[in-house]
């Protein structure tokens, strides 16, 4: 257990590593990766050792990706747009795994192309 400001936070590393994890269930049911990890980040901000710094890493991702992707819709018509989405495609599937392996080393997460919405 840690103190942080005077609460007493549990350490998960299983629940944070399940986090980064839970972004990959778009590529099972095709939706998803924003809305089941900004749950559990939500839900266990406050009660798990390390969750905040995490979740607000993932969510940040998410979102950024979201942006990239509706960039790169009008431009699939020139051509560039569908690299672009594959691009998008490999780094969500690779950085959550990635991610999640070093979340259970207790290493903080590093995702590219991340914009800083929530900080």
């Amino acid at each position: 257990m840690r103190y942080e400001s005077h609460i007493v936070l549990r350490e998960d590393k299983q629940l944070i590593v399940l986090t980064h994890l839970s972004q990959l269930v778009v590529f099972v049911i095709g939706f998803g990766s924003l809305i089941l990890p900004l749950i559990l980040w939500l839900v266990n901000k406050d009660k798990v050792y390390q969750m905040d710094e995490h979740g607000k890493h993932i969510v940040n991702f998410q979102l950024s990706i979201l942006i990239y992707t509706i960039i790169c819709i009008p431009l699939v018509f020139i051509g560039i747009g569908i690299l672009g989405i594959l691009a998008l495609l490999v780094i969500s599937l690779v950085f959550p795994i990635i991610n999640a392996v070093k979340a259970s080393n207790g290493e903080t997460p590093k995702y590219p192309l991340s914009l800083s919405f929530i900080s």
